[in-house]
């Protein structure tokens, strides 16, 4: 069994990073009913390992936000979005070749925009699956690129070897306590506003005529490939 696991592990990435994938882990989810909204008692009891799949960000793309989201990024983040959407889809249905059940989460599928959760957690999923820790900016925090990244989520039922939480964290680093312009975020993580978050997510989608809920400040000042402090 635990062979099987390898190998299936290993078609799965390969088949992720083909597909063009920057990240990729897995990550068990024992408590998904708990994690998801949205998804039938049949799906998470059933489906109970998660795929964390993810895509750098254009450098030159956030680099041009200054205070406020712009049009180039809504564009941009739609075709991550797109990205993320398409080729997830793929991989559950290769998944589903393979003979096993596979379930893409959308990318961006807000069904509570007050707390700003989705059908599932994609960065607790990655947080699981090792690929970051949460920040102070309630983002998922990687290594290589910080928060300048997009996830997606596929659940299956597929044996898979599964990845385990870094114990790392954000140690003296405030880059986005300090750039926040909606004053959402705090010294603790866990203390994050997400009413605050929300409310400037419209003004900026009011006021900029976006059409969509977007800031990515935080996002453009979350750099990562600096020295992070272990807990």
């Amino acid at each position: 069994m635990a062979n099987q696991k390898i190998e299936n592990h290993r078609q799965v990435e390969q088949g992720a990073r083909e597909l063009g994938f920057d990240l990729f882990g897995t990550a068990a989810l024992p408590d998904l009913e708990t994690l998801a909204l949205d998804l039938s008692p049949e799906t998470t009891g059933k489906l109970q390992t998660g795929i964390a799949l993810g895509v750098f960000l254009s450098g030159g793309v956030l680099e041009d936000i200054d205070g406020r989201p712009t049009r180039l990024y809504l564009h941009h983040y739609r075709q991550a979005n797109y990205f993320l959407d398409r080729n997830a889809f793929e991989l559950a249905r290769r998944i589903e070749l393979m003979g096993a059940a596979a379930i893409a989460v959308g990318a961006s599928q807000t069904v509570d925009w007050t707390v700003q959760r989705g059908h599932l957690s994609h960065k607790e999923v990655a947080r699981r699956a090792g690929l970051g820790w949460i920040g102070r900016n309630n983002l998922l925090v990687t290594p290589e690129r910080g928060s300048r990244v997009r996830l997606v989520t596929v659940l299956t039922d597929l044996p898979l070897t599964t990845g385990q939480p870094l114990e790392r964290d954000c140690g003296e680093c405030r880059d986005c306590l300090e750039a926040c312009p909606a004053g959402a975020i705090r010294e603790d993580q866990a203390e994050f506003d997400h009413l605050r978050c929300y409310e400037q997510l419209k003004v900026f989608k009011n006021t900029l005529n976006l059409g969509h809920y977007i800031c990515g400040v935080c996002v453009k000042a979350c750099r990562g490939g600096r020295v992070i402090g272990n807990r």
